[in-house]
C-alpha cells in the first residue's frame, strides 16, 4: 500500500469518527469508524509510522470534537487536545504488538481489553477526560441503548469495538476465495453479541416507563447570566435579582424544589456567613415567602481550615491559616441551616492540577486554570427536600459524565437527579449540546429523573427513559415548572458500576503479564 493511500485511510478514520460523534446524526458510522485503522495495523509499517497513522487519526477526532474547549481556553485547549490524542495511541500501539507477534484472534482481544482498560483508567485517575468514551456516541439515541441500565456506556463502548472488528473481518473474508469464507469462532460470537444486544435494544424501546412513587413540583430558573462577567461585584447584586425574579414568576403553593444554576450565588464569601451575606438577602426572602420550598443553588464559597493544611488545594489566607475555595451546591430552605457538598470531579487543568503538575501551577493560572485549585468533597452525598419526600443529588457540571459515581447518589438514597451546570464559557458551539445528551444517559443508567438548570442553557427535564420531556433553547432567559415523578427503584448498573471496564482492566493486566511471561521464556531459551 502507497503513502498517498495509508494516509487516506488515517484521515478517513479521523473524519468518521468526527463525523459520528454527537451532534451529528450519522451515528451509525462509528461501526466503522475503526476499520481503516485496523487495516494499517495489519500492514508491515514501523512502529514510528504506525504510530504517526495513529497519532495524526486520534488528532482530527479529538480537534473536529472537543474544538469549543477553545472559547475558554486557547493553549490549554492545545495542550489538553495533544495529550488526550497521545493517550489513544497506546491501546492501538499495544494491539500492533500482539497482533504481529500472536495473530488475530489473540491481538482483537488486546485491542479490546487495551482500549477499555483505557478508557476506565482516562475515567478515574488525575488527568481524567472522559468525554470521548466510545459509549457516549449513542446519547442522541436513547431508544437504541436503554439496556445500559445494565452495562453503562462500558456496554456501549464494548459493543462498538467488537462491530469493528467483526465488519473488518468479513471484510477480509469477502476478498478470500469462496472456498476459504469459513466464519472463525470469534466472528461467530461477535455476530451472537449483536443479536443479543439488538434483542435487548428492541425489548426496551416498547417497555413501558416506570410508575412513579410520587412527584415532585420542580422549577428550574436559567438566568442567562455571561459566565465571562458573572464574578465582579458590581453585577451580583443584579444577577440575584434576575434569577428571584425568574423564580418568583414561577413558584406555587404546589412549588417544593427550586433549583438554580452552577455558581448562582457567586459572592466567594466565607461558607459560615452565608445567611448574613448581604447580597444574598433577597434570596432567603424569597424562601421566607415560600417556606415550603428548597432551594438548590450552585455556590462560590471558602472554607477554612484554620493553622492547618487539610488538603494540597488549601491556600494561605496571609495570616497563619489555611483554607480551600468551593465550587458547591447548597440545599437551603427558610428554616434550616443550609447543606453542602463541594464539586468532586474538578476539571483537570481549569479546577485542579494533578499533584505531578503542581509545579506548573503559576502556568496553568496564566492559561484560564486555578493556581491553588479547588477543594472537593470525598464523596457523594444526598439532599432531602424540606417537604415533599425529595432526595436530591447534587450533581455539579462535569460530574455528569460519570455514569458510577452518579450512581453513588442513588445507592445513598437519591430519587431525583438535579444537574447544576454553567456550558455558556463554550459559547454557542457543540460543547453545551455534548453535555445535555450524555445528561440522558445518566437517566438511563439510574432509571431516575433528571433536572438540568444551565446558567446560558439548555436547561431540561429528562425522564428515566433518557426523553427530553420539557426544554428551554440556548442563550434565553427563561424558567421550567414541573412535576416531576420520583421512584425507589435502582438498577444493575447502579448496583454494580463499571464492572464491564474493571472486567477488561483485569484482562488486560493479565494479557499484559502472560506477554510478559512469554517474552521472558523466549529471552531465557535464547541464553
Amino acid at each position: 500500500m502507497n503513502t498517498i493511500t495509508r494516509w487516506a485511510l488515517t484521515l478517513l478514520a479521523g473524519f468518521l469518527l468526527i463525523a459520528a460523534w454527537p451532534v451529528s446524526s450519522l451515528t451509525l458510522l462509528i461501526f466503522v469508524a475503526w476499520i481503516p485503522l485496523l487495516v494499517l495495523a495489519a500492514l508491515p509499517l514501523k512502529k514510528t509510522t504506525f504510530f504517526w497513522h495513529i497519532f495524526i487519526a486520534m488528532l482530527i477526532w479529538n480537534t473536529g470534537t472537543t474544538w469549543w474547549i477553545w472559547n475558554s481556553t486557547d493553549v490549554g485547549t492545545i495542550a489538553a487536545i495533544t495529550a488526550n490524542s497521545l493517550l489513544m495511541c497506546i491501546p492501538w500501539l499495544g494491539y500492533r504488538t500482539f497482533l504481529k507477534k500472536y495473530g488475530n484472534r489473540i491481538g482483537y482481544c488486546a485491542l479490546l481489553f487495551f482500549w477499555m482498560s483505557f478508557e476506565y483508567i482516562h475515567l478515574n485517575w488525575q488527568i481524567s477526560w472522559p468525554w470521548l468514551s466510545l459509549g457516549n456516541v449513542f446519547s442522541l439515541h436513547p431508544n437504541w441503548v436503554q439496556w445500559y441500565e445494565y452495562t453503562g456506556i462500558g456496554g456501549g463502548t464494548l459493543l462498538i469495538v467488537a462491530t469493528n472488528i467483526f465488519l473488518y473481518e468479513c471484510m477480509l473474508k469477502i476478498r478470500k476465495p469462496a472456498a476459504e469464507r469459513k466464519l472463525t469462532k470469534p466472528v461467530i460470537a461477535l455476530t451472537t453479541l449483536a443479536i443479543f444486544v439488538i434483542g435487548f435494544a428492541m425489548y426496551y424501546q416498547n417497555r413501558a416507563a416506570t410508575k412513579p412513587d410520587q412527584t415532585l413540583e420542580v422549577v428550574i430558573v436559567q438566568p442567562n447570566i455571561n459566565p465571562y462577567a458573572k464574578f465582579t461585584t458590581d453585577s451580583m447584586a443584579a444577577q440575584i435579582e434576575r434569577l428571584v425574579s425568574l423564580s418568583r414568576q414561577q413558584l406555587d403553593s404546589n412549588t417544593r424544589l427550586l433549583v438554580w444554576p452552577e455558581t448562582a450565588m457567586s459572592a466567594g464569601d466565607w461558607q459560615e456567613n452565608t445567611r448574613n451575606n448581604s447580597l444574598y438577602q433577597p434570596v432567603f426572602a424569597l424562601l421566607a415567602q415560600y417556606p415550603k420550598v428548597s432551594l438548590l443553588s450552585g455556590i462560590e464559597l471558602f472554607v477554612p481550615y484554620g493553622a492547618e493544611k487539610r488538603t494540597n488545594s488549601a491556600r494561605s489566607d496571609g495570616r497563619g491559616g489555611y483554607y480551600d475555595a468551593m465550587n458547591a451546591a447548597m440545599m437551603v430552605n427558610a428554616n434550616t441551616t443550609p447543606q453542602y457538598y463541594y464539586k468532586s470531579k474538578l476539571v483537570p487543568g481549569v479546577e485542579t492540577l494533578p499533584d505531578f503538575l503542581q509545579v506548573m501551577a503559576p502556568l496553568f493560572e496564566q492559561f484560564g486554570g486555578t493556581s491553588g485549585g479547588y477543594g472537593k468533597s470525598a464523596s457523594s452525598a444526598v439532599f432531602p427536600t424540606a417537604e415533599g419526600g425529595g432526595q436530591i443529588a447534587p450533581i455539579i457540571c462535569y460530574e455528569s459524565i460519570y455514569g458510577e459515581y452518579v450512581g453513588t447518589y442513588v445507592k445513598k438514597g437519591a430519587n431525583l437527579l438535579a444537574i447544576i451546570t454553567n456550558d455558556g464559557w463554550w459559547g454557542n458551539t457543540p460543547g453545551h449540546k455534548q453535555h445535555l445528551s450524555f445528561a440522558r444517559l445518566r437517566a438511563i443508567e439510574t432509571r431516575k429523573w433528571i433536572v438540568r438548570s444551565a446558567n446560558t442553557g439548555i436547561s431540561a427535564i429528562i425522564n428515566d427513559r433518557g426523553e427530553i420531556v420539557d426544554t428551554r433553547p440556548w442563550d434565553t432567559m427563561a424558567a421550567i415548572k414541573f412535576s416531576v415523578p420520583l421512584n425507589k427503584q435502582s438498577t444493575v448498573y447502579v448496583a454494580l458500576g463499571d464492572f464491564l471496564y474493571k472486567l477488561t482492566l483485569n484482562l488486560g493486566i493479565l494479557t499484559l503479564c502472560w506477554h510478559l511471561w512469554h517474552w521472558l521464556k523466549q529471552r531465557l531459551q535464547k541464553k
